[in-house]
């Protein structure tokens, strides 16, 4: 090898050559591992969001002492699956299917109608503000979601198609 002469500055291109082969190999390895974790992060979103809204509709159930939902009225089909949550999973008035919340107060007809998981008017009228709750985060999802009568949440569309 010889010794560069005064002012002469760069690579050869053998070196060059090699960095290229090197920054080839590394790409080669990265690059579908990387796709791998992109996928497997927006499976397991979707999968943490429907397990957070069947807690969420299993907690609203317990909490008004619901053994069921009221027939009719809430989506049990994917024609009518929702994304909403302050009109999920049950929407009926409060008049037919809220008669009376967990602490036996009468539910009027200026209460916030049906058994839903976002901005939930848990008390009925008893002189005092009615409180709401709420059982999810945001009002909307990502994914949309119906449910039986029992309270089973199914997945319609994650969101993430």
């Amino acid at each position: 090898m010889r010794l560069p002469k005064r002012g002469e500055k760069g690579f050869t291109l053998i070196e060059l050559l090699i960095v290229v082969a090197i920054l080839g190999v590394l790409a080669a390895v990265v690059i579908p591992n990387v796709g791998r974790f992109i996928g497997r992060g927006e499976t397991e979103a979707a999968e943490t969001e429907f397990a957070n809204v069947q807690s969420a509709v299993v907690a609203m159930m317990v909490d008004n002492q619901l053994s069921e939902l009221p027939t009719g009225t809430f989506p049990a089909d994917s024609t009518a699956a929702t994304d909403n949550m302050s009109e999920f999973p049950s929407w009926a008035a409060c008049t037919t299917a809220k008669i009376n919340d967990p602490d036996g107060n009468a539910y009027t007809s200026d209460d916030k109608d049906g058994y839903i998981l976002y901005q939930h008017d848990i008390n009925g009228q008893d002189g005092t503000d009615n409180e709401t709750v709420n059982y999810v985060a945001t009002e909307m999802t990502k994914g949309e979601y119906y449910v039986d009568s029992s309270g089973t949440v199914t997945q319609y569309k994650t969101g993430y198609e």
